[in-house]
């Protein structure tokens, strides 16, 4: 007999770390718009122009604001390539902005190779010049150990500094320090004092944190009417981790009436963003019909989203899916004199896939699908199995050359 595992319905809170690098040019939006010739002698009739002509006159502002509109596609193609250009000329004449972002170009590898110590000189000598996100991103640096020796003292320098300027970003990194004890005593009362500055200045990441926070009680008195506020704040910004937890919420009732329907919006939500937790939790809700009309076949659509991202047992029922879906056809007893050839082809590939996830799984050390796989080798012949384990081999080395290990154990707030 095939096992399923898994449940849904429960609360996830993603690895809290700290935040990657300050979004592109993400301050400097308003300069973009900015039209007034840099010589009263001239008046230009578009934006572009306005600025292109300044910045070839080397007005070390305008060559950062076309390096921004390049790096965003504003009002031009984007070309990465074309903004690390015009961020250099600014840089280079002192630019604090400009340095930053070409620091972040190098960290990212946007239009030119990636190069943490070149990032890190760039943010340095923005950093000098006072720019709060370079000290901000000097943090991450040296958080992470980029092109620096990694150092959570200094990584704590740089952030209280960017975090007293009231940066969000630093702030929910403090946060996040705080919550771990890296490089400080794990202090729950400081974690949520810097998660809580940060969420007031609308950081999506922040305000997850705080909900998780309330779920569970950390420091503070259980909440599940608080952690849906600040869940609901950080989901309505599009953080998936949010939206799959609020979809949580709803589907048990907890601090909002039980909901159905909201629960798969707010799963639907996350799971289209590719979190792969609340795929697997849809899939599990289609093949059982619970909050939905059964579908198997938008179950297996689930189950292999979640599976193609390593989730073990979205992996292993995606496995009993296909096995069902094959077994099916022979209780019906369909004849296989009867089916056009294709249809046959479909049948039997079924178990192949079945085969071949179960494998997958496996590999990650889920016992069920190793069990599973042993159950269902009688069905199939030895060149199906050859087939299944050649796929299987294909998977794992496509997630390696792709940077991507098994998926990690998962913390889960207390229950």
């Amino acid at each position: 007999m095939l096992t399923r595992t898994g449940g849904f319905g429960v609360l996830m809170a993603a690895a809290v770390g700290t935040l990657v690098l300050l979004p592109a040019n993400g301050l400097a939006q308003a300069e973009v718009f900015r039209v007034d010739p840099c010589t009263s002698a001239v008046l230009y009739v578009t934006r572009l122009a306005a600025v292109s002509g300044c910045a070839a006159e080397g007005n070390a502002l305008d060559q950062h604001t076309l390096g921004v509109m390049y790096a965003n596609g504003i009002d031009v193609v984007e070309d990465d390539a074309e903004a690390v250009r015009w961020f250099r000329m600014a840089a280079e004449q002192g630019h604090p902005e400009a340095q930053h972002d070409l620091g972040l170009m190098y960290a990212e590898g946007d239009g030119v190779p990636e190069d943490d110590v070149e990032a890190v000189r760039w943010y340095r000598l923005a950093a000098e010049q006072g720019y709060v996100p370079a000290y901000g991103n000097l943090g991450v640096m040296y958080d992470n150990g980029y092109g620096v020796p990694e150092n959570d003292a200094e990584a704590l320098r740089w952030y209280r500094l960017a975090a007293k300027q009231q940066f969000a970003p630093a702030q929910y990194n403090l946060g996040v320090m705080y919550d771990n004890g890296y490089g400080v005593p794990e202090n729950d009362a400081e974690a949520l004092r810097w998660y809580r500055l940060a969420a007031e200045q609308r950081s999506a990441p922040a305000q997850y944190n705080l909900g998780v926070i309330y779920s569970d009680g950390d420091g503070v008195p259980e909440d599940d009417v608080a952690a849906v506020h600040w869940y609901q704040l950080s989901a309505k910004q599009g953080f998936p981790a949010a939206q799959y937890n609020l979809g949580v919420m709803y589907d048990n009732g907890d601090g909002v009436p039980e909901d159905d329907g909201e629960a798969i919006r707010w799963y639907q939500l996350a799971a289209e963003q590719e979190h792969e937790i609340a795929q697997f939790t849809l899939g599990m809700m289609y093949s059982k019909g619970e909050g939905v009309p059964e579908d198997k076949d938008k179950a297996i659509h689930w189950y292999r989203l979640a599976a193609e991202q390593g989730h073990d047992i979205a992996q292993t029922n995606l496995g009993v899916m296909y096995a069902q879906r094959w077994y099916r056809y022979e209780l019906e007893e369909i004849h296989r004199d009867t089916l056009a050839e294709a249809s046959l082809g479909f049948v039997q590939h079924d178990l192949v896939l079945s085969y071949m996830w179960f494998t997958v799984s496996a590999t990650q050390g889920n016992e069920v699908a190793q069990r599973n796989k042993g159950a269902i080798e009688e069905w199939l012949t030895r060149e199906q199995i050859a087939e299944a384990q050649r796929l299987s081999q294909e998977w794992l080395e496509r997630r390696v050359q792709e940077g991507n290990e098994p998926s990690e154990t998962i913390r889960m707030p207390n229950q």
